[in-house]
């Protein structure tokens, strides 16, 4: 491995573990506002939904339809397992009918 590649993942890797470590320490010494906690609370859900919004998309409408049940199922339910399996079932079940 050439020593320019090697240096650029080691500073990388250092680059992230410095930006997570700083955070947690900065976090521990100084109590953000309630905004901001309410906020982070509520972040790790954005970044997902930002990751599955346009990979159902592209997927097409059977996707979609089947993230809805996904959805419906946890808003009904509040159970994650089971709302997955039933957004797995609802797309298998729409391409097997050769909508998808």
């Amino acid at each position: 491995m050439r020593w320019d590649v090697l240096a650029a993942i080691i500073g990388m890797a250092l680059a992230s573990y410095l930006c997570r470590a700083g955070g947690y320490a900065v976090l521990r010494v100084i109590r953000p506002p309630p905004f901001v906690q309410g906020m982070l609370q509520h972040l790790p859900g954005c970044i997902f939904v930002a990751f599955l919004a346009p990979a159902l998309a592209a997927a097409g409408w059977p996707a979609m339809a089947a993230g809805a049940v996904v959805l419906l199922v946890q808003a009904a339910l509040r159970r994650l397992a089971l709302s997955i399996l039933a957004g797995v079932a609802a797309l298998w079940l729409l391409r097997l009918a050769g909508l998808g």
